[in-house]
């Protein structure tokens, strides 16, 4: 099956043209065709011309396409509006599935890291989004996504190992004494792989209820913020 696969969560993004198969969803069989890089801020303008660029450069086209994944946060909110619709629009047009696929997971499932395990990605303005994980060797159920402070993540994260492509957050972690798993940069391609496990799951979702997934403070949390 030929999936596609969109990160427009940051300042870059990226697409992931992949050749999928369907051993198990404990082996996937996932063949990563081509990556094209995105720009950040000119998402809206580059991103369907480069999907269109991107399967004529392979021989495919639109009709060809057996299943979507999306990055649906956290990160940029307008760059995750845009990914999403195009992805909402293409997957109803062509009457195919979607794997919605969170970077945080991405993060636990490309270290390879058992246990308890915490992903953090910089959110900006001291904060840090985290995701909670408990990992045994068949499957990552996510306990909690949440936003914390720097300082409220490194408390945290004890007791866990820390998995982040942002090398501030790893340098600190290492700092604090923590154990940490020092990730390169997430593309399409990672979340196509994860994406196409959850297709053989049966997790995926229709067009119409797709969402982002900003991980935004409660009205509560930003009101004792800014009281402290």
């Amino acid at each position: 099956m030929l999936v596609l696969a969109i990160d427009t969560s940051g300042k870059q993004g990226s697409i992931a043209l992949a050749r999928a198969g369907d051993r198990s969803a404990d082996q996937p069989d996932v063949e990563v065709i081509k990556i094209a890089s995105l720009v950040g801020g000119t998402f809206s303008a580059e991103l369907v011309p480069q999907i269109a660029a991107l399967l004529s450069s392979n021989g495919f086209s639109k009709a060809d396409i057996g299943a979507f994944v999306v990055a649906t946060g956290p990160g940029s909110f307008t760059g995750l509006r845009i990914g999403l619709a195009a992805v909402k629009a293409l997957a109803e047009v062509l009457n195919k599935s979607i794997a919605a696929v969170s970077l945080l997971e991405v993060c636990v499932f490309i270290s390879g890291s058992e246990g308890k395990v915490m992903a953090a990605l910089d959110a900006g303005r001291g904060d840090v989004y985290v995701g909670e994980f408990d990992v045994s060797t068949r499957s990552a159920p996510k306990l909690r996504e949440h936003i914390l402070t720097r300082s409220e993540f490194l408390s945290r994260a004890r007791g866990r190992t820390v998995v982040t492509p942002d090398s501030a957050l790893a340098e600190a972690a290492i700092a604090a004494g923590l154990s940490v798993s020092k990730l390169a940069p997430i593309s399409a391609a990672d979340v196509a792989r994860l994406g196409w496990r959850k297709i053989l799951s049966g997790e995926t979702v229709a067009p119409e209820r797709l969402e982002a997934n900003y991980i935004r403070r409660t009205d509560a949390e930003m009101l004792e913020r800014i009281g402290s």
